[in-house]
């Protein structure tokens, strides 16, 4: 096809008219600048538009900007954002206000306020009274609230002032609009197959693990497995844990049936088969979650408030004058004391401390945290499965304190605990107390105490971090319930007591320290413990200690260990030398790792690695390893190795290979996810607990951009794994890429799924037709006004013209018709353009169809 260039076209207009006129149509719709999105004034706005065109040139008519564009009055379900914070779906109604036409905007009725979470006892009589006559305007009931609809996006969008607002907690997603997901069936798995050659004996094994579930509105089923296959052992399947369960909204609870564990917070966690009731923290928002304290003052005017946490602000809002507390910091960890900062209107400044370190099992001031656990002991090394019941329960108290306490009731076993936690400017302690009373057949009755304290602190002057000392005594006749039950499996087996290989725990001393060094020195850690028994002599202690540093792009660091040797059945003691280099500059540069150790029976090893990824979505992964071990009682030997990965669509493929002295291994493994509903099967990758089917009809190969390389598969369908329960998760589609024909209504949605859900998120697209570039001669051989309005044979709006005379025209339903140009209102402002589109298949790889036109002179329709 013969082209022209562009510069045969000569523009009337200056470059920057377009951004000038998008800015237009911009600030009609949003409001005039300075003005907060949202407005619901729609007022009529004028534009001069003589500075968009050249002297002499054809005046523009802009008068459609003059006004944002307007849904019609009706009921729409649409997303709603108040101050900017997702609070679920929701219904919309729109209404005329007053005479025109152009002016709908969104009305509330008594429920609608309430979603929004406006305070009704703090809106005025009259308020209240146009509230109770029906469907009333924001601005009506609450002075500089505005409220948008877009409804493109499908969004409402409200701004209230925090004055009007009920108080709730940052992050909170009120349980009616969890969303329970659709009933789907899901299955996760694991596979590898592992071959060894080594001392002329050549093997191969294979494992395949099993995660495989079922969910019907708010329950959920599932079965964890394992299918293994060895040469000598054969094929052996093993059932680990099934189950039943819900989330209990009411009581932020979950209900657990069939097997599972327990958590493990005041008690040692044991498995069990029964029922399980137990609080669920991620029920609450993340600012409820874990232990901070509630802070509070008193303002004398519209202050600001900060709380700062070693000089970073972790919490800033504004408070009106009188006694203010503050309820929903999030759990800081253990970052040192609180300043609480409080800026009046005249610019006056007050602070003070609060201390803060949070110890172990501590809660903030009025949360309840309970489990109540009915069922049989479950540990698949022992015969018996004896019955028990477990209660456990923890209550905040005070910033200061925390109570808690719990029992255990089984077969012969008995134990009863208490004890809080303390917060204090010295740092934070806790102290509980265990009895347990043990009966055994042969041994006799046996009871004890175990007393456990903790301590953890902020050093602040060091910035030394102690985050966890903790020592337990117990005494010669306590036993905890996984002693007692092994050692009453032995007696109901007719075997000695004796033959406990376990040690009865008499004293246990944990430290972990990390401590931050001055800029540029680096940091050191520390983490180890150190228990003796009663039943036998000696006692056990490892550790970790390490520093970490880096000079420019080189990354080194020096550790020693102490860990138990399971081949050589004896503790080992080892030093190691660790540096990474990165090779090179680029995104795709790989790194190299060197490591040096020593171990205590003089042996010596080094290892080289050297990894990289490859790929747009860094898909590819690739590793080559070599290495020496000599010296002490090991034989010289060298290896070389290498593994590669790659993490496509549908499944992660990894395969790895390596040679030594006498031996040589080859692995190749398979992971991912299948997901099956009524809209069909979905793969993944990576599959997680909670997930989200993203439906994207038409939008294969489109980027989700909730995970590295996740993309639409070539059946409209997506799986966003790893979601937060009971949380706001934002899914959002990169359009980039796709069809210039197809277009996504909405980029981007909300959800908050319930724990184990699977979500569909359905995202609309739209396939209008064809798509082409038309220059465009006007009836007097000139190019075009800028800016002129261009409609299909219905009338429906197909483009704009741009720079000299172009057109982008979109939604060409057939590959010839006519288009109507129209630039201003009497008929001598329009023109008609006839165009011929090429045949879909003689299409270059362009997705435009590029065609000169011309427009004659027409009547405007």
């Amino acid at each position: 096809m013969k082209t022209q260039k562009t510069s045969s076209f000569p523009s009337r207009l200056r470059p920057a008219s377009a951004v000038v006129l998008s800015l237009f149509a911009s600030m009609s719709a949003w409001g005039a600048p300075g003005s907060s999105r949202g407005s619901t004034l729609l007022a009529e706005v004028e534009f001069n538009d003589t500075f968009l065109q050249q002297p002499g040139g054809v005046r523009i008519d802009v008068s459609r900007f003059n006004k944002g564009n307007v849904a019609l009055p009706g009921n729409y379900r649409a997303e709603l954002y108040v101050n900017d914070v997702w609070l679920g779906r929701t219904e919309v109604t729109l209404r005329q206000v007053g005479d025109d036409t152009r002016n709908v905007q969104p009305c509330f009725d008594r429920a609608g306020v309430e979603r929004i979470g406006i305070d009704l006892s703090k809106l005025s009589p009259e308020a209240s009274a146009r509230l109770v006559a029906g469907c009333v305007t924001l601005p009506e009931l609450v002075p500089d609230a505005t409220a948008s609809f877009d409804n493109g996006e499908q969004r409402l969008d409200v701004s209230v002032p925090q004055m009007a607002l009920s108080r709730t907690a940052r992050g909170y997603v009120d349980p009616k609009y969890w969303d329970e997901g659709v009933t789907a069936a899901r299955l996760q798995y694991n596979a590898n197959v592992y071959h060894s050659d080594a001392g002329g004996l050549s093997t191969t094994q294979s494992y395949v693990g099993l995660n495989a579930g079922f969910n019907f509105g708010g329950w959920r089923f599932r079965h964890v497995g394992n299918l293994t296959h060895g040469d000598f052992e054969g094929s052996r399947y093993q059932s680990v844990q099934t189950s039943l369960q819900r989330s209990l909204a009411p009581i932020r609870s979950q209900l657990v049936i069939g097997e599972a564990y327990t958590d493990g917070a005041l008690f040692d966690s044991f498995g069990f088969r029964g029922v399980q009731v137990a609080s669920d923290d991620r029920m609450y928002p993340e600012s409820q979650r874990g232990y901070a304290p509630v802070v509070r003052g008193i303002a004398n005017s519209n202050a600001r408030v900060q709380v700062r946490q070693s000089g970073n602000i972790i919490y800033e809002t504004t408070v009106a004058p009188g006694a203010f507390e503050i309820t929903d910091l999030y759990p800081t960890g253990y970052g040192g004391d609180l300043e609480l900062v409080i800026t009046e209107a005249d610019g006056s400044v007050r602070t003070s401390r609060l201390p803060f370190a949070a110890a172990v099992n501590a809660l903030r001031p009025g949360i309840t945290r309970y489990s109540m656990t009915v069922g049989q002991y479950r540990n698949v090394a022992l015969q018996s499965r004896p019955m028990m019941m477990q209660g456990t329960v923890q209550h905040g108290i005070s910033n200061m304190v925390t109570g808690y306490g719990g029992f255990i009731v089984a077969q012969d076993y008995t134990a009863v605990m208490g004890g809080g936690a303390l917060n204090t400017d010295l740092g934070a302690f806790g102290a509980d107390i265990t009895q347990a009373w043990t009966d055994l057949q042969n041994a006799g009755g046996r009871d004890g105490q175990s007393v456990r304290l903790s301590y953890s602190k902020l050093v602040a002057p060091t910035n030394t971090n102690l985050t966890l000392a903790a020592y337990r005594y117990s005494s010669s006749g306590y036993l905890s319930m996984a002693d007692a039950m092994a050692l009453r499996d032995l007696e109901q087996r007719g075997m000695a007591a004796g033959m406990f290989m376990g040690g009865i725990q008499r004293g246990r001393l944990q430290v972990t320290i990390n401590q931050i060094l001055p800029q540029g020195y680096g940091s050191f850690y520390l983490t180890g413990s150190t228990q003796n028994y009663w039943n036998r002599s000696g006692s056990d202690t490892q550790f970790q200690a390490g520093y970490n540093n880096s000079y420019k792009r080189i990354s080194y660091g020096i550790s020693a260990s102490r860990q138990f040797n399971v081949n050589a059945g004896k503790w080992d003691n080892r030093v190691m030398l660790t540096v990474g280099i990165p090779l090179g500059t680029g995104q795709h540069a790989p790194h190299s790792m060197t490591s040096l150790s020593h171990d205590s029976s003089g042996g010596t090893s080094l290892q080289e690695s050297v990894t990289g990824t490859l790929g747009d979505d860094n898909a590819f992964t690739y590793g080559i390893n070599a290495g020496y071990t000599g010296g002490g009682n090991n034989t010289d030997t060298a290896t070389v190795g290498a593994n590669v990965g790659y993490v496509s669509p549908f499944a992660t493929v990894t395969a790895s290979a390596s040679k030594g002295r006498n031996y040589s291994q080859a692995g190749f493994g398979i992971s991912g996810g299948i997901v099956a509903y009524a809209g069909g099967v979905a793969f993944t990758p990576m599959p997680g607990d909670t997930m989200a089917i993203v439906e994207a009809a038409d939008a294969a190969g489109a980027r989700v951009t909730n995970g590295s390389g996740l993309r639409v598969d070539p059946w409209g369908h997506a799986i966003v794994s790893s979601l937060t329960p009971f949380s706001t998760n934002q899914i959002e589609i990169d359009p980039k890429g796709l069809p210039i024909s197809v277009a996504l209504k909405t980029t981007q949605q909300n959800t908050a799924p319930t724990a184990g859900a699977i979500v569909k998120m359905k995202f609309e697209t739209d396939n209008p037709g064809r798509a082409a570039i038309l220059r465009v001669m006007g009836p007097d051989g000139a190019p075009l006004p800028f800016g002129a309005d261009v409609t299909d044979a219905q009338g429906q709006a197909a483009g704009t013209v741009g720079q000299g005379g172009r057109i982008i025209v979109r939604g060409l339903k057939q590959d010839s018709g006519e288009l109507l140009v129209k630039w201003g209102s009497d008929a001598k402002s329009s023109c008609a353009l006839r165009y011929a589109l090429p045949p879909e298949t003689a299409r270059p790889a362009n997705p435009f169809a590029v065609l000169d036109a011309a427009c004659v002179a027409s009547a405007a329709r």
